[in-house]
């Protein structure tokens, strides 16, 4: 298996994030994975600026551009910009597509794929996804997915796995990674067959926290009411998340009875590609550091409003350098709301100091250049 560097990969390898958020959890018995995913990997095209839906027959321009691995790899760079140590098993594509999301992954976001694999005379499946008016509409290729191929020690220990869950279909991983006391979090797709039956989600009994979006929740618990329907999930799931979208979050922890609500923090969002990822991700590491549920949800909300600043998935995960700067400048400007701001308070005592002055870019408009010679 050969990943070059023609793409631009740094040669000093994936600059290590800023900040450890378990530095103060590990020990050494830990596994050496925080988080395990598993999933397609796609290459995203993603198109911003766009004035509107494009017209049959006509040309439209797109004021911004943007390229980068997505898919699975939208979560599992969301965790690893946050400084969680991410596992990804996936089937990368034998082409220049492939090799620039291994690299793109491996090299610039130091995610371990050992136990991924390219496979051979199998092209990569594309996205273009465009951007307009707050919304996206999205456009894929690709071939069958190939049959998993031998994985030694698959799922391998870890902290956390993230899972998708789908209904009617079960992942034996789930069962296996559950049984060996990795903790669960799972979100869901939409339900093309109607039935809207939580039986219907094998894995479900082993999740630790649970993420649909509130049309989901509502329709899986026959409620009316988002709240109501995280009230319902959480007595199947430890702890119930529902994302409300432009009225942030509410969560319900089954065990203890304590619920949180967080309001979505204002931005004017350019690409909303990858922000229930980025959510999600941002969710598992607040979990995982011990934070109380409401300080969980509001940084879960912080990140992916963060995200949508920017355009793609991947491209557009927050990393510690871009919340410190953010939450430096939010304090600065006149007029903020002191409980607004006590809110985010948590964060006083967790972030670096920002290196550099807020909006920070991170995306890059290309499939990558040419290392320097």
């Amino acid at each position: 298996m050969r990943h070059t560097d023609h793409h631009g990969t740094p040669a000093t390898g994936p600059t290590p994030p800023c900040l450890d958020p378990l530095a103060h959890l590990r020990t050494p018995g830990d596994p050496d994975r925080d988080v395990y995913l598993t999933g397609p990997v796609f290459l995203d095209i993603i198109l911003t600026g766009l004035d509107s839906a494009p017209v049959r027959g006509t040309e439209s321009w797109a004021r911004g551009m943007g390229s980068s691995p997505g898919g699975v790899a939208n979560m599992a760079t969301a965790l690893a910009r946050l400084g969680l140590r991410t596992s990804l098993a996936a089937a990368f594509g034998d082409d220049h597509y492939g090799d620039y999301c291994w690299d793109a992954l491996e090299q610039g976001e130091g995610i371990d794929l050992s136990l991924s694999r390219t496979v051979p005379g199998w092209h990569s499946p594309v996205t273009v996804s465009m951007a307009y008016e707050g919304e996206r509409t999205m456009v894929s290729h690709g071939h069958a997915a190939p049959p998993p191929g031998p994985a030694p020690q698959c799922p391998p220990p870890a902290r956390a796995a993230v899972a998708s869950l789908a209904p009617g279909h079960r992942d034996a991983w789930i069962d296996r990674a559950a049984h060996d006391g990795t903790r669960i979090f799972a979100d869901v797709g939409w339900d093309d067959t109607g039935r809207w039956d939580p039986a219907d989600l094998a894995g479900l009994e082993h999740c630790e926290a649970f993420l649909p979006n509130a049309e989901e929740a509502m329709r899986y618990t026959r409620t009316s009411c988002p709240l109501a329907a995280a009230h319902a999930l959480a007595e199947l799931v430890p702890v119930a998340v529902v994302t409300l979208g432009p009225e942030g979050a509410y969560a319900v922890d089954g065990a203890t009875g304590e619920s949180a609500q967080v309001p979505a923090i204002a931005v004017e969002a350019l690409d909303p590609t990858g922000a229930g990822d980025v959510f999600v991700a941002g969710f598992v590491t607040g979990t995982l550091a011990g934070w109380p549920l409401a300080d969980r949800l509001a940084f879960a909300g912080l990140t992916a409003a963060l995200s949508v600043q920017e355009f793609g998935g991947s491209l557009s995960a927050p990393g510690w350098l871009e919340i410190a700067a953010w939450w430096q400048q939010v304090q600065e400007v006149s007029g903020q709301t002191p409980e607004a701001l006590r809110r985010y308070a948590f964060l006083d005592g967790l972030l670096p100091a920002p290196a550099r002055p807020w909006p920070l870019r991170r995306a890059v408009p290309t499939i990558g250049f040419r290392a320097p010679a």
